[in-house]
């Protein structure tokens, strides 16, 4: 994508691009995109991020828009005959009478911890006005499509460049809602082979047609690579936002599987007696140290300071630690047999601290360690908050599968798991039924989303969603159908090739 991935505005010049981040749109990519919003000489093209102008230089009427001073100079050189402003696009989009028949680009994919200040108050205030209300952990892609769209006059159309996010991202469900209520066709087309091969981010294209009316179904379109092409490609499916909306939870990627494999998932999440992960256990992250190599003591270490048990809590760093099934009592022996750094010093505020330990709390390692963020602000620093000891772990960022290990050994996690906790032990048949399904292992693809470096990233949100259906349901689940969901969903987040 332009120079704006990966959380900010980043300077566009053509040395050292690719070090500062700068990674421009391909051409054949440029082309199509132009050629289905462009359809006559006299259309007036909108680029609202135009970077070195790559897209208005490809039709003479063009307008774009530019922070980045020397990405504009770029931009000036690059298409002449065009008309650019420099500036912040909401600002300008805010005040603007002027109106076009197209637009096209790659909107900056700036994420919410960078994309803040006046600039982020501005696009949500628009983006508001227009009908399209933003959480504050949105990007700020979708809000230059909302503003572009706001543009964009009857029966205009849009062709531009999106992060995969769209398929899953709840920010991105405010854009569809307002594209959808806007425009009479509205196409999302999935590429697995990347746009960008240089990039973990993987990119969407967005075509949107016939502004001023609506639509009820979204086209999705799955294509394995993209080659140039002068108009859209053809819908694999029409999505009707009634099912967008209920039981893909506002998602387009499960449509990237197989129609059986969503008729399978579909048919186990709409029977009455199926829950969800959510009804049954309370789904947290473990506790965050602050600093890791301090707090998670080697059992030689703990002897050699002098420090007693009862302040020295087993727990599991990372799920790579995990053994497939149960964390039980053989497995933490060998643990400390290995003298593995799986004790956390677990502390109280108003714990009454022996010598050894007041000795080991005022060492240069404990200096270094109270100067981390999380620690120096709690009190006392060494006090690690929500140590849980759950039931289940259930991992966090996940490879081939999502671990789902039963707590035998009462020890607690760090933040890289999730602990889960029941609601009731009664619960615990079921959820072990479920486990032994692939049915389980497909519906934490179809909840969770992907991540760079072909992982799967699990929030406890999304944890919450996993599909918990009863014993007879699961006995008519096609494994073999369900294992070919898998499959699909692993090869789209490039887990094969990681």
């Amino acid at each position: 994508m332009k120079g704006h991935l990966h959380g900010e505005y980043l300077p566009c010049a053509a040395e050292g691009a690719k070090e500062k981040g700068a990674y421009y749109t391909p051409d054949p990519v440029v082309r199509s995109l132009l050629s289905w919003a462009v359809r006559s000489p006299e259309d007036r093209l909108l680029d609202p991020s135009c970077g070195d102008g790559r897209f208005i230089a490809g039709h003479a009427k063009s307008v774009g828009i530019e922070q980045d001073p020397s990405a504009s100079a770029l931009a000036m050189q690059r298409a002449p005959g065009a008309l650019i402003h420099e500036g912040d696009f909401f600002s300008w989009a805010s005040s603007t009478k002027e109106r076009f028949s197209c637009a096209a680009g790659n909107p900056p994919f700036i994420r919410y911890q960078r994309f803040s200040g006046d600039l982020r108050k501005r696009a949500m205030a628009l983006c508001a006005d227009l009908g399209a209300r933003f959480s504050a952990l949105s990007s700020s892609w979708p809000m230059f499509l909302v503003g572009t769209a706001h543009l964009i006059e009857r029966g205009g159309r849009m062709a531009f460049v999106v992060p995969a996010e769209i398929g899953h991202a709840p920010y991105s469900a405010p854009l569809i809602e307002y594209l959808t209520a806007n425009f009479g066709r509205v196409q999302l087309i999935a590429v697995r082979r990347k746009l960008f091969p240089d990039l973990s981010e993987d990119c969407w294209l967005l075509y949107a047609d016939g502004k001023g009316t609506g639509c009820d179904t979204i086209g999705f379109t799955v294509l394995e690579k993209f080659t140039f092409c002068g108009a859209p490609p053809p819908v694999t499916t029409f999505v009707p936002l009634s099912s967008w909306r209920g039981v893909w939870n506002r998602r387009l990627r499960p449509f990237l599987m197989p129609e059986p494999v969503r008729a399978l998932y579909e048919a186990v999440a709409m029977e009455e007696s199926t829950k969800r992960f959510g009804d049954f256990a309370a789904i947290n992250i473990g506790y965050v140290s602050g600093a890791n190599d301090f707090f998670h003591l080697r059992p030689s270490e703990a002897d050699k300071l002098g420090i007693p048990g009862q302040f020295l809590q087993i727990s599991v760093r990372n799920s790579r630690a995990l053994p497939p099934t149960q964390l039980n009592a053989a497995v933490v022996r060998r643990w400390l047999r290995e003298d593995r750094p799986s004790l956390l010093l677990r502390l109280q505020k108003d714990s009454h601290l022996p010598p050894s330990l007041k000795k080991h709390l005022s060492s240069s390692r404990a200096k270094e360690a109270s100067s981390a963020y999380k620690c120096r602000s709690r009190d006392p620093w060494y006090a690690v908050p929500d140590v849980k000891i759950p039931h289940f772990f259930l991992s966090y960022m996940s490879g081939r599968s999502v671990a789902f290990v039963q707590n035998a050994a009462r020890a607690a996690c760090t933040n890289s798991l999730h602990t889960v906790v029941l609601k009731e032990r009664a619960y615990l048949p079921r959820i072990f039924d479920a486990r032994k399904s692939a049915l389980f292992q497909l519906s934490c693809e179809i909840e969770g989303h992907p991540l760079g470096g072909g992982m799967l990233k699990l929030e406890p949100r999304e944890a919450t969603q996993i599909l918990m259906p009863n014993a007879s349901t699961l006995a008519s689940v096609d494994e073999e159908l369900a294992r070919e969901g898998i499959t699909v969903l692993q090869r789209w987040r490039h887990y094969e090739t990681a």
